[in-house]
Order: structure tokens, then C-alpha cells, then sequence
């Protein structure tokens, strides 16, 4: 585990200082996502695997100054571009990992994950982890700025048939990690899968 863990930071450690300048137009989406997740004002939300920190911003905004936002990557250099970008007023920044969550369980309203469940070493336990942490009936939003097919695209692959991200994947890995799958949109511009917390 270690290694992809290694694996992980160094792949975003080495584009951390770029990262936000090679996706300059991602912002809306990431708006409109967050406004699909239907955060209230008070709410308590964790961006995990955030990165440079784009959601937090409407996350903040979503929640208002009486909610919680926690920003938490495993990479230090993208921790760090964040804040230098200002988006350590937008919640705190914790380096941890999604795995290993240091938060007591059912603390949180709803998880923001962009770009995290590729990333994930072993996706059953580790979306188990996101449950621990969210109050049953609380939301996860697993999200990506284009599509799976723009995506493989962009890698120079195509999807195949063990892509966890497809439909028929992710509702029964979903299922036995504590969460429901509600809606799953996967379109040229957007990839959005919301799940409900099971009691």
C-alpha cells in the first residue's frame, strides 16, 4: 500500500505548481456540482483528495461562515498550492489520508470528491471510510470536470468494462461500502454520481 501511496504523491507532487493552469476552465463545473450536492447553510463538509483546493470555494459558500469545510489531500505540494492560491480561507487544510480519515465517525453532513475513486488503493474499504465519517442520510459526491469517456480520451485509452466509475460498478461497490447510489450522470462535460449515507 505504501507504494501506491508513494506512486500517488509523486505523480501529483510533480504537477502540483501547474495543476490548476492546465485546467483553467473547470471551474463552473465544479460550482455546479457542489450545488448538486444540496449542502446547507451549517453544514459540515469534507473535499477529500482536494487537491489544489478548487472546490473549497463553493463549498464555503454552500455552507456559509457557520459550516465546516476540511480540505484533505495526501500530497503535501498540492496542500501547498492551495493555500498559496487562498484557499486555506475557505476551510482548513489537513494532510491525511482518505484511507485514514483522522475524524470521529458520523462528524460530517457530506463528502466532495473530485477526481479521488481512481486514485483510491483498495475502493471498497476506502469509500467505507468516507461512510464512517458521514451521519447516515448524508451525501457523497463523487465527481469529475468531463466525462469517462473524455477522460480515457485525455489518456489516450479507452473505457473498458472494469471501470469502476461505470454505473454498473460503482451502485453495487457503493452498496456494500454504506452508501446508495441516487443519481449517476456521466455526459461529455460532466461526471456525477451521488450517493445517500445508509443508516
Amino acid at each position: 500500500m505504501a507504494d501506491d501511496h508513494t506512486h500517488v504523491q509523486d505523480f501529483f507532487t510533480a504537477r502540483a505548481a501547474d495543476w490548476d493552469r492546465r485546467f483553467p476552465d473547470d471551474g463552473p463545473a465544479f460550482d455546479t456540482a457542489v450545488v448538486a450536492l444540496g449542502l446547507r447553510p451549517g453544514d459540515a463538509v469534507l473535499d477529500a483528495g482536494c487537491g489544489t483546493g478548487r472546490a473549497m470555494p463553493a463549498l464555503r459558500a454552500a455552507v456559509g461562515p457557520g459550516g465546516t469545510v476540511l480540505g484533505a489531500d495526501l500530497t503535501a505540494a498540492m496542500l501547498e498550492t492551495a493555500a498559496r492560491a487562498g484557499r486555506g480561507h475557505d476551510g482548513l487544510l489537513l494532510q491525511a489520508d482518505a484511507a485514514r480519515l483522522p475524524l470521529r465517525a458520523g462528524t460530517l453532513d457530506a463528502v466532495f470528491a473530485a477526481g479521488l475513486i481512481s486514485h483510491l488503493t483498495r475502493p471498497g474499504p476506502d469509500l467505507a471510510e468516507l461512510a464512517r465519517v458521514v451521519r447516515p442520510g448524508g451525501l457523497l459526491a463523487l465527481f469529475h470536470p468531463i466525462g469517462r469517456a473524455a477522460l480515457a480520451a485525455r489518456h489516450g485509452r479507452r473505457i473498458t468494462d472494469g471501470d469502476l466509475r461505470a454505473e454498473a460498478n460503482l451502485r453495487p461497490l457503493l452498496a456494500r461500502s454504506g452508501w446508495t447510489l441516487r443519481s449517476y450522470v456521466d455526459e461529455e462535460a460532466r461526471f456525477l454520481a451521488l450517493a445517500e449515507r445508509t443508516a
